[in-house]
């Protein structure tokens, strides 16, 4: 028994003089700034921890600065430096990074054998750190991790946190999701950002004046310039190069001075900078473009500046603490903790639209925030340090939430609101596809200009076919088929669009189904807009659950649709439904089909248009309260509506022969087909409700008289239409 406590003694004895043996890889300049304050601790405690210090990354790039050089200034003595990055600043190169630098790795941790390898934050460089160590048992503490982001760093960040042993996190958020994440939260420190330690006890210099003016010149003053910094993101290299362009041609239409910050060696870097330099930003009088500031002198510029502008966490974390207003651009920094000094910019789409955050922001100065640190961080991670046991199992363990039997279900309603169609609407303007949702919701619709001819037509339907059905993979939303809707006669068993209206040229004996299912892999569904207009109220309007019931489209021409025991009514020959063209006179107005006196020929957009015209050359059409006309581009069916609502008796003139056409037209509608209800549905609806149902009581026979006419609430129904072809065909299951 002696024996034994004597042993036992001696062990804890030797642990206690065994210094931990601690090894900071630092892989560029921000990480340095979260990690320096932690290697001073370290080495302010030589009794306690042996420091060993590893650099590689864009420390080691003249592009980039050649970092490495101030972490020797601050006294490191650095054990390793490895040349990791494969030039090119491209997704291919920084793959290539991440393999070369897992190549030298092992052979300096075999050599250096710490006990704890620190590793910083979300950078693709971190994730190779944290992979060799792991794989070559070494424990890891992480910091930063938890936190959320924008870009593939979220990614990279919380797989670092899947192999990290311990953890050092900013903010009680952070602190949650890595508990959420099935982290053991005794192994969680929530310490703040080691950075604020150093930003929180120095930004207060007497000399800021001083770096102020070393880098943007003499005649600069305090809150009277700006910082830029702005990083590619990887995700969206294409995009995220464009919000730069528009950056810095907003700072220089802003005309204040300006230190810009080369981006980081992620790809796209290397094209932004080639952007910078198109525009001449290093040689503009009122630009300062640098590789790199130390850390030092970067908090006196940041704390005293005017704005910050970019996407570096910098702007969203150490600029808090100042109160410095930022203007945050695009999706890098979303889900990131802020304080009320961040203005955001996630859709910087234009230069106007950056230029009028620089307006907001410029100048004004807010409280001070600390949600990232209050100052202690580092004596937190010290103790932290020195309270791991080495004699602990290596293997980390989860702790999973209990997961109950009916979790691992799926609900029905779940899965079919992520069912969706891709819907296309050929007018005689605008070609538009949206994808929509099981429900009737538009997620995303895209709009261009209807080419005249057919070549160009085809070509442009697949273009913009293709982009959505890209984007509906990131919106969740899985495409079952295709749904046409298109002016003219259709047949919509074989997909072909047999006469097309005047508006749409080359269109007639076209086969458009054969195409777009070719190029997409999808069913397609094609029908006349009318139709479409009727299918939309059946699905998602009005006629939901009605048997019978009549849609009439009151837009640029007069189309419609009519469903019949619940299902639309073609004809023969798929002319049913020409509801425009059904004649109410016999020596009535010229119709566009060649014929005279159609409904169309009265009441549709085009004919009140051609009568609004024609009062006006003579004359006849303002009345007091109306805009001048003579100074409209053109006379339009609005101004005859709005004529006619100030007391012009020849405009009212106009709209009630046109209301009382289209009446009687739909009286002959009810008597033919006797539906329940009339839908009328387009931008002329509104006005043609109240006069339609009084011709309906008055001429109607009895039995139909009580019929009533609802104006439509879809906003689209033309494309809703169109993807309830898809959604009804392709979702005809019994649950």
């Amino acid at each position: 028994m002696q024996r034994t406590r004597e042993k036992t003694d001696k062990m804890e004895e030797s642990k206690a003089m065994r210094k931990l043996r601690v090894c900071v890889a630092t892989c560029n300049r921000a990480d340095y700034s979260k990690l320096a304050p932690i290697m001073f601790g370290i080495k302010a405690n030589p009794d306690e921890f042996e420091l060993e210090v590893v650099v590689l990354g864009s420390h080691l790039i003249d592009d980039y600065g050649n970092t490495f050089r101030m972490i020797e200034q601050d006294d490191f003595d650095i054990g390793s430096k490895l040349h990791t990055i494969v030039r090119g600043e491209d997704e291919a190169a920084m793959v290539e990074s991440v393999g070369l630098a897992l190549v030298k790795l092992p052979d300096v941790l075999h050599r250096l054998r710490p006990d704890v390898l620190i590793v910083h934050g979300d950078r693709f460089d971190a994730l190779a750190l944290a992979t060799a160590a792991a794989l070559m048992n070494i424990r890891i503490l992480h910091l930063e991790g938890g936190e959320v982001s924008g870009t593939i760093d979220d990614s990279i960040r919380h797989a670092i946190s899947k192999l990290a042993h311990y953890h050092a996190c900013c903010t009680r958020t952070a602190e949650q999701h890595l508990i959420a994440m099935c982290e053991d939260h005794t192994r969680i420190l929530l310490a703040g950002c080691p950075s604020y330690d150093k930003l929180l006890a120095a930004h207060h210099r007497d000399d800021y004046m001083d770096i102020i003016r070393n880098w943007l010149g003499d005649n600069v003053k305090e809150h009277d310039y700006i910082v830029a910094l702005q990083h590619p993101v990887t995700t969206d290299i294409k995009n995220s190069i464009k919000i730069y362009e528009l950056m810095l041609d907003a700072l220089i239409s802003f005309n204040k001075r300006t230190l810009v910050l080369f981006p980081n060696i992620d790809a796209g870097s290397k094209e932004m900078v080639r952007v910078m330099r198109k525009k001449g930003v290093e040689q503009h009088p009122n630009f300062r473009a640098v590789k790199h500031v130390p850390f030092e002198q970067f908090i006196q510029l940041v704390c005293h500046a005017g704005a910050m502008i970019g996407n570096s966490s910098c702007g969203v974390r150490e600029a808090g603490a100042f109160g410095t207003p930022v203007i945050n651009l695009g999706s890098r920094q979303t889900g990131r903790e802020t304080g009320e000094n961040v203005l955001h910019v996630r859709d910087a789409d234009t230069q106007n639209k950056i230029y009028h955050a620089l307006e907001l922001q410029f100048g004004k100065r807010y409280p001070c925030s600390k949600i990232y640190g209050d100052g202690n961080a580092v004596p937190r991670i010290m103790k932290f340090l020195q309270a791991i046991d080495l004699d602990e199992p290596l293997q980390k363990t989860f702790c999973f939430p209990p997961i109950r039997e009916w979790d691992i279900s799926q609900d029905i309603d779940h899965i079919l609101e992520t069912q969706s169609a891709l819907a296309i609407d050929l007018g005689g303007t605008n070609l538009r596809v949206a994808i929509v949702s099981m429900r009737g919701k538009i997620v995303k619709k895209y709009s261009q200009a209807n080419p005249k001819t057919y070549e160009a037509r085809i070509e442009l339907i697949l273009k913009m076919c293709a982009e959505a059905v890209f984007d509906a993979v990131h919106l969740n939303c899985r495409i079952l088929g295709v749904g046409v809707s298109t002016g003219g006669r259709v047949n919509p068993q074989e997909g072909v669009i047999l006469h097309s209206t005047k508006l749409i040229q080359e269109w007639s004996s076209i086969d458009i189904r054969t195409p777009i299912s070719d190029a997409l892999h999808l069913p397609v569904w094609v029908d006349n807009d009318g139709n479409c207009a009727a299918l939309a109220e059946k699905k998602f309007g009005h006629g939901k659950g009605v048997e019978n019931f009549v849609t009439i489209i009151t837009g640029t021409g007069i189309g419609g649709g009519i469903i019949q025991h619940n299902e639309l009514i073609h004809g023969s020959t798929f002319c049913a439904a020409e509801l425009g063209h059904i004649m109410v006179s016999l020596d009535g107005p010229e119709c566009m089909c060649g014929s005279r006196g159609c409904i169309e020929a009265y009441a549709s957009g085009m004919a009140l248009q051609k009568e609004a015209k024609r009062l006006h050359d003579e004359e006849l059409l303002e009345v007091e309260g109306m805009v001048d006309l003579k100074k409209a581009e053109f006379v339009s069916a609005i101004h005859l509506i709005n004529a006619a609502r100030l007391g012009n008796s020849k405009a009212g003139a106009v709209l009630r022969t046109a209301s009382m056409a289209l009446g009687v037209g739909i009286v002959n509608i009810l008597h033919v087909v006797n539906p329940s209800l009339v839908i009328l549905s387009g931008v002329l609806a509104t006005h043609y409700q109240a006069p339609v149902q009084q011709v309906i009581g008055q001429r109607a026979l009895t039995s139909a008289q009580r019929i009533q006419v609802l104006t439509s609430d879809l906003e689209e129904p033309a494309l809703l239409g169109a993807a309830s072809m898809v959604l009804d065909y392709t979702t005809r299951r019994i649950y």
